[in-house]
């Protein structure tokens, strides 16, 4: 067993409130359990800054091959939406042996 996390370091666009904020990572962890069923999202730190946020995603699989194109392709999401700056993207893979 495979357990795979991604760390996603977001800089949002022109966003001026806590509001606005939840306005555009709501849609984008949407869009990412949409495209991706199989996976656990949530939005993990910067949860007091207007213009940074934090999304976490993790991945169970079989095999590590698996886990980290499932990780590539959620960051690929992230990275091309107009939206927001992906400023750093972090995977980690644990095996049942860690």
């Amino acid at each position: 067993m495979y357990v795979g996390a991604l760390t996603l370091d977001i800089l949002l666009g022109d966003v001026r409130s806590l509001k606005q904020k939840r306005s555009v990572v709501r849609p984008l962890v949407a869009e990412l359990l949409r495209r991706y069923p199989g996976i656990a999202v949530a939005e993990t730190g910067h949860l007091d800054l207007h213009r940074r946020a934090e999304v976490g995603v993790a991945v169970v699989s079989a095999s590590a091959g698996n886990c980290k194109e499932v990780l590539d392709a959620c960051e690929r999401l992230v990275a091309f939406r107009p939206e927001i700056e992906l400023l750093s993207a972090r995977q980690r893979l644990y095996t049942d042996e860690d």
